[in-house]
C-alpha cells in the first residue's frame, strides 16, 4: 500500500465513509484496508503520515528480529501467513466493537503456542507500556474472556478454549438482564403509550435472544464435553 492510498484512506474516514466504500475507491480489498486501519491506530486513531512511518519501521524490524509469539519456522511463507491471519483477526475484532489495542493484546494471547503470556512478554512484543498491557487485560478480564495467575513477581495471563463459552453466557446474562429492565419500564410507564410499547418489544426481543443464546451455549458445552472425553 502507497503513500497516496493511506492518505486517501485518511480522507475517507474523515469523511465518515465506510471501510467496502474506502476499499471501492482505491481498487482493493475490504480485508486489505481493515487490516491497514486495525494496524494503525484504527479508524479514530489513523493518520496517514504516521501509518506510512509505522509501515517503514516494522518492515526494518521484520528483517532483524522474528516476531514474538508467531510460530518460527524456517519457511518464510508460513510466518507470512500466521502474520497475515493475526492482523485479519485483529482487525475483525476492532471492527466488530473491541478497541484496537485490546483486540491486539487478545490476538497476541489467542495465537500464542501455549495459549499464554506474562504481562512483560506482552508489553515487549506490543512495543507497548505496562500499564496499557494492565488496561486492556483489565477489560478482557471483566468479560471473562482471559484469566491471571501470579508468579512470583510476574503475572501471567491466560485464554483457553471456553474463552468464547464463558463469553457467550456472560452475554446470555446480559441479554436476561436487559429483558428484566425494560418490561419493568414498560409496566411503569404503560403498554398503552408509545414509550411503554417501545420498551415492551424491547423486553421481548432480548428475551427471546437470551433464551437462544441460552440454549445454544448449552449445546456447545454438551458437545465440548464429549469431545473431551474421547
Amino acid at each position: 500500500m502507497t503513500a497516496e492510498d493511506r492518505r486517501r484512506i485518511a480522507e475517507g474516514l474523515a469523511a465518515g465513509l465506510a471501510y467496502a466504500e474506502i476499499a471501492r475507491r482505491l481498487g482493493r480489498s475490504r480485508s486489505t484496508v481493515t487490516r491497514e486501519i486495525a494496524r494503525n491506530g484504527g479508524p479514530h486513531g489513523y493518520r496517514a503520515a504516521r501509518a506510512q512511518h509505522a509501515t517503514n519501521w516494522r518492515a526494518r524490524r521484520r528483517k532483524r528480529t522474528p516476531r514474538a509469539g508467531i510460530p518460527h519456522t524456517t519457511d518464510n511463507r508460513d510466518v507470512g501467513t500466521a502474520r497475515e491471519f493475526e492482523e485479519q483477526f485483529v482487525a475483525i475484532m476492532i471492527e466488530t466493537g473491541m478497541a484496537p489495542m485490546t483486540a491486539r493484546v487478545f490476538a497476541a494471547l489467542f495465537l500464542s503456542e501455549a495459549g499464554s503470556l506474562t504481562a512483560t512478554e506482552l508489553a515487549r512484543q506490543l512495543h507497548v507500556s505496562p500499564a496499557t498491557i494492565s488496561h486492556a487485560t483489565k477489560w478482557l478480564e471483566q468479560r471473562q474472556m482471559v484469566t491471571r495467575e501470579r508468579e512470583a513477581r510476574r503475572v501471567r495471563y491466560f485464554v483457553d478454549v471456553d474463552v468464547w463459552y464463558r463469553t457467550w453466557v456472560a452475554s446470555a446474562r446480559a441479554m436476561a438482564i436487559w429483558a428484566d429492565t425494560t418490561r419493568h419500564g414498560a409496566g411503569m410507564f404503560g403498554t398503552d403509550t408509545p414509550t411503554g410499547d417501545r420498551l415492551r418489544t424491547t423486553s421481548q426481543f432480548f428475551e427471546l435472544l437470551g433464551h437462544d443464546m441460552s440454549q445454544a451455549a448449552e449445546h456447545w458445552r454438551q458437545a465440548l464435553s464429549m469431545q473431551r472425553r474421547r
